[in-house]
């Protein structure tokens, strides 16, 4: 796992609009949580994730502050790859810096509870992005339909594979929404195991979100047997190492493998016919959807939530949900290109390669 660490502020970037003295002077007084009509709302932005090359959350970060400066807010952005703690540094920090409102990443959706509950003591809102914080009152949780995620993933493997053995590789333990997409899996394949019709060879659960961890546990199984019909795999760098095994024995096509996110590799292993499925998520849509969202909490005008759900805190929490959409190389172009998430040109770049390599 690469960790980066730089002291007790892994990382500090002030995003958008930048207050003049003058107005810095004026506010220099203002309680945490109280806005001054003349500034703009401050979002403070935590982000706390097992390394920083995952594709998914690069796109969040971007979109997230283009929203921002477009609605005149100000983000106050904390990154870090360093784990939990590092987190909980983050966000006290992020506490002293007259922020209007706390959106945060968790990397530890368990461990949080403590910072966050000192959050609700200053009367600072905090908004739980993509994953839900355990255990503490959150003003809001914004992410996509994590049940349906695993769901698209056991709709996409049974019709493909509706008989034969499964290997599952779940996510992090760590991550709520790791439980909810393998309640939506079991939600749909369990009438076929109890069947008889799928066989589940092995079902892992990784520590962290870790292509290497994947790629060492997968393996280990792999050495057992290769006597696998199909792999769900918690995401698409899961899924990524997966058939990086599975082409070293030859097997890649074989074994249908599904994942989620939509990264760019994944795509095009979709149309090249090695990966089964992807689960796109829009982020555009979820991001600039936080947005709009903290700003209308600062504000004290929160909207209407789509559902709630619940976090052992006692009380339900507001969810705001996007929904996600199973691509298949069929529905590549109506989908991830359509939308802009990525290009043709990048997504079918390995096709037109081989294709150009066969003329010549």
């Amino acid at each position: 796992m690469n960790r980066f660490r730089l002291g007790p502020v892994i990382m500090l970037l002030l995003v958008g609009f930048i207050v003049s003295c003058a107005e810095e002077s004026d506010n220099r007084d203002r309680p945490s949580g109280e806005m001054n009509a003349d500034s703009p709302i401050r979002i403070g932005f935590s982000i706390a994730t097992d390394t920083f090359i995952i594709e998914r959350w690069n796109k969040d970060i971007k979109v997230f502050n283009s929203a921002a400066t477009e609605l005149g807010a100000d983000v106050l952005l904390q990154m870090s790859a360093g784990g939990t703690q590092a987190q909980i540094e983050q966000i006290r920090y992020l506490l002293t810096q007259e922020i209007d409102v706390l959106v945060v990443l968790p990397h530890d959706t368990d461990m949080l509870a403590g910072v966050v509950r000192a959050a609700n003591d200053r009367d600072i809102p905090v908004i739980s992005y993509d994953r839900l914080i355990q255990g503490v009152p959150v003003r809001a949780f914004i992410s996509f339909d994590n049940e349906e995620v695993g769901r698209l993933f056991g709709k996409a493997l049974t019709e493909a594979v509706p008989e034969g053995r499964y290997l599952i590789v779940n996510g992090s333990i760590r991550d709520n929404n790791s439980y909810r997409v393998n309640s939506g899996l079991h939600e749909v394949i369990q009438p076929y195991v109890e069947r008889g019709d799928i066989e589940i060879v092995e079902e892992i659960w990784l520590e962290a979100w870790s292509s290497d961890e994947a790629r060492e546990r997968i393996g280990e199984v792999l050495e057992r047997t290769t006597d696998i019909d199909a792999i769900s795999a918690g995401n698409d760098q899961i899924a990524n190492a997966a058939i990086q095994l599975l082409s070293e024995r030859r097997m890649a096509e074989e074994v249908a493998v599904v994942g989620q996110d939509a990264d760019l590799l994944s795509t095009q292993r979709v149309v090249e016919g090695l990966q089964l499925m992807t689960v796109y998520k829009p982020i555009h849509k979820l991001a600039t959807r936080a947005v709009e969202l903290a700003v209308a909490i600062a504000e004290d005008e929160a909207p209407e939530p789509d559902r709630y759900t619940t976090n052992d805190s006692g009380v339900e929490i507001p969810f705001y949900v996007e929904e996600p959409q199973a691509v298949f190389s069929w529905n590549m172009d109506d989908t991830i290109i359509r939308d802009g998430f990525h290009s043709a040109e990048d997504v079918y770049r390995t096709i037109r390669r081989e294709d150009d390599t066969a003329q010549n």
